[in-house]
């Protein structure tokens, strides 16, 4: 007797805001992870799907390493705290944000919480505000990409000059490694 095994498919937001993505991320899975660090547009999250058992909220940052960090808030954040939310940043250098108003937040080690769940990761969604080459570098050093069918991310150089440097490593990485199931210009 061939027992027939149910897998769980899993999708990933990152950086969800309000969870518009969160949202088109349901279609495909039989559950979603959806993370956003900022109060405001995580209360907005969480009501959006409070009745929903497929997604599962939770108030924290995305990073290569679990610690509290400082969240820093859009420039126009104290004209609408939602609206605004999705400029929020880790990197106080972030040209719109400000750096004396920041909220605490509890970071999670992406990787960490990849290896401990159970079930095929369909889509792993990515918008962390410029944050997101150190958690790519570690997905792809523990080979965690592997068990991804699909990682969609926005990288930040553009609006982040600082960054270039780290965004010109991490392309040339995925494109010596071959890996193909990374896209970094879904937006």
């Amino acid at each position: 007797d061939v027992e027939k095994r149910v897998v769980k498919i899993i999708n990933i937001d990152c950086g969800a805001n309000v969870g518009n993505v969160t949202e088109e991320l349901l279609d495909s899975s039989d559950e979603v992870h959806a993370f956003e660090p900022n109060p405001y547009a995580f209360e907005k999250l969480k009501n959006r799907f409070l009745f929903n058992p497929k997604v599962i909220c939770h108030q924290n940052a995305v990073l290569d390493v679990k610690k509290t960090v400082k969240l820093f808030l859009h420039e126009n954040s104290d004209k609408n705290e939602v609206h605004w939310s999705t400029g929020s940043s880790l990197l106080d250098f972030k040209g719109n944000v400000l750096r004396d108003k920041f909220v605490e937040v509890e970071a999670i080690d992406l990787s960490s919480f990849i290896s401990n769940l159970e079930g095929e990761i369909n889509i792993l969604k990515i918008d962390v505000e410029g944050v997101e080459y150190e958690i790519l570098n570690k997905l792809i050093d523990l080979k965690l990409v592997d068990r991804i069918n699909s990682i969609k991310v926005e990288i930040h150089a553009k609006k982040i000059p600082q960054l270039k440097e780290k965004e010109e490593l991490l392309k040339k990485r995925i494109k010596d490694l071959n890996i193909n199931n990374i896209n970094l210009d879904w937006i």
